[in-house]
């Protein structure tokens, strides 16, 4: 039987077991739309932007375990895909992405809304191609949810030329996919793994450093229980937060460049880091040759290519984590470490985290409130000074799972994520902690989740700057906050700069001074959230931020918006400076 190829492209979505696809339609998407209008098991979600299109899939891969879907039209359609396919490409998210594209006898002639979406993509995705054939239709999608799915997950791009789609064909699907040259390892050396153990169970002062593969893997319940059999201490990544409960008596806690004390500690001085399912990136080693100066390392990671490439490692497995964990499981027993745990423990004592400011709207108390308020939840960020604090204040268990954009820190990023979320976990508390310059750049999709009745708790921290760039420029800059007050207009650019109005330089001047000459802050995010037929609450006072999430909880039909007022002096602490040690970090300021 022949069919066209917008049929097996329908056809294909359902073997798949698609049933969410966020969709941008456009000319040479548009025969796609028409055939996916023509049925009822695929819902077909229009977010405001392509770019919070790609986050909403994002999102909704990351909350769900499944391929997250997009569909866009050629030309601009998609290259605003780029920075959510390099967002999913950094953190290792599974997504397919169609692109409409011109038709093949067009392709190469500058046609209108023409571009070589694969060759723009190509560093920042799994894999990427041009169906050429309307006989390789099939397979071809075949093959990219595969890739997408298996090994390191990853983004995959497929380009559809018009005429491929309305050119009949066969209407075969595949079963199976037999690629040559891709293989994705599935069994873990066990020689490596015994070597590694025997280290594991004669070091003084060994260390477990959980990365977002073990979250990816699903293995959190086995690295606990690893954890625990060993009685060997834990630290994660900002990826890895939540791998092990953060109240088990073993973890301390996050390391790298906003780590704590302890966690930057322990690794300084451990004598052997059993690493599961990171990359090791510059925000985690601050300086190369400094990190972990003292250890042997034991690298656990599914990807062959990370291995090594940031950091020398003595034992290197190419492994799932769950799948090594499972296999380590078994063999391990009891290591020598309450001497080394005591030590650990009594840093973590005397330098637990805090804020400058300690009463009124602090961002810690926002969250410890939160932790009190919701014992399960979906919570989302965006990139910023929120996202830090995020992942040092909030509590994660079996019951909550945090989405953030850690390897490309995209701005932008947290509320179509939720929104995303919130599709794939439609009966889950979805809790979206943003800044007031990330929440502007996606606030389109507020229409989005109004129009779904989408119930989530949209949490401004509103320091009324670009609060992380802004903590530099205080650190490093001398005060001379360049572009980072969100209050400046036509006649303050001074005071902004961190001049006074003589124009001699002043410490205070970028703070109050451009408090008291920059005009009102835009937008009233309270007004703004009602325009869109949404709730909106603004907290000023500490007494106000519980009846705020409470008052939030009873909005089952549009999102809120809290907005919380805070103060732009406060800082992420610890800090490392780029470039230092981990090992040499800011605490008080």
């Amino acid at each position: 039987m022949k069919i066209r190829g917008t049929e097996l492209f329908v056809k294909a979505l359902k073997e798949e077991g698609i049933t969410t696809l966020f969709g941008y339609p456009g000319g040479y998407a548009i025969d796609i739309f028409d055939e996916l209008y023509k049925q009822n098991d695929i819902e077909v979600i229009l977010p405001r932007h392509e770019q919070g299109l790609i986050h909403a899939a994002d999102g909704y891969a990351r909350s769900t375990g499944r391929v997250g879907v997009c569909l866009v039209t050629s030309g601009p359609g998609a290259t605003n895909l780029v920075t959510g396919i390099a967002t999913a490409n950094y953190d290792s998210v599974p997504l397919v992405c169609f692109t409409g594209q011109v038709p093949t006898g067009l392709i190469g002639n500058d046609a209108f809304q023409e571009v070589d979406i694969i060759g723009i993509t190509r560093s920042i995705c799994k894999y990427g191609v041009t169906v050429r054939n309307r006989e390789d239709l099939g397979r071809i999608i075949k093959e990219a949810f595969y890739i997408a799915a298996t090994g390191k997950p990853g983004p995959v791009i497929v380009d559809l030329p018009k005429d491929i789609m309305l050119e009949l064909g066969s209407d075969s699907y595949p079963k199976e996919v037999n690629i040559r040259g891709y293989k994705p390892n599935s069994k873990v050396h066990m020689g490596q793994l015994k070597k590694s153990l025997d280290m594991l169970h004669n070091a003084k002062r060994p260390i477990f450093l959980a990365g977002g593969g073990v979250n990816i893997s699903n293995a959190n319940k086995e690295f606990t229980k690893l954890v625990e059999l060993t009685n060997v201490p834990a630290v994660t990544t900002i990826m890895g937060r939540g791998s092990i409960d953060t109240t088990h008596p073993l973890y301390i806690g996050n390391i790298g460049m906003h780590g704590i004390y302890a966690a930057n500690k322990a690794i300084h001085e451990c004598d052997l880091l059993f690493s599961i399912g990171t990359r090791f990136n510059d925000r985690i080693t601050g300086k190369l040759g400094e990190f972990a100066p003292n250890a042997k390392i034991v690298h656990i990671d599914i990807d062959s290519a990370a291995i090594s490439k940031n950091i020398v490692v003595d034992i290197p497995i190419v492994s799932d984590a769950k799948q090594a964990i499972e296999k380590m499981l078994p063999e391990v027993k009891r290591c020598s470490t309450d001497t080394w745990n005591s030590q650990i423990f009594q840093w973590k004592k005397e330098f637990p985290l805090h804020m400058t400011i300690d009463s009124g709207v602090t961002p810690k108390k926002i969250i410890e409130t939160m932790n009190e308020t919701f014992s399960e939840a979906i919570v989302v960020t965006d990139v910023g000074q929120h996202q830090m604090w995020t992942t040092q204040y909030l509590e994660m268990n079996e019951y909550k799972q945090l989405l953030t954009s850690g390897g490309l820190g995209t701005m932008g990023y947290g509320f179509p994520a939720a929104v995303g979320a919130q599709f794939g976990n439609p009966h889950n508390t979805v809790i979206c902690i943003s800044g007031d310059g990330g929440m502007q750049m996606n606030i389109q999709e507020m229409a989005t989740a109004v129009a779904w009745e989408l119930p989530l708790i949209l949490c401004i921290f509103n320091n009324s700057c670009l609060g992380m760039v802004r903590q530099w420029q205080k650190l490093f800059y001398g005060k001379r906050y360049s572009s980072t007050c969100l209050r400046g207009g036509k006649n303050c650019k001074s005071h902004c700069n961190g001049l006074n109005s003589s124009g001699e330089n002043s410490t205070e001047a970028g703070t109050t001074g451009a408090k008291s000459s920059c005009p009102a802050y835009s937008p009233d995010f309270v007004k703004l959230a009602e325009s869109y037929g949404a709730y909106g609450i603004r907290v000023e006072t500490e007494e106000d931020i519980k009846k705020a999430f409470l008052q939030a909880i009873q909005n089952k039909k549009a999102p809120t918006i809290i907005e919380f007022m805070i103060d732009s002096e406060e800082i992420v602490l610890p800090m490392v400076q780029g470039g230092k040690p981990i090992s040499e970090m800011i605490l008080d300021c």
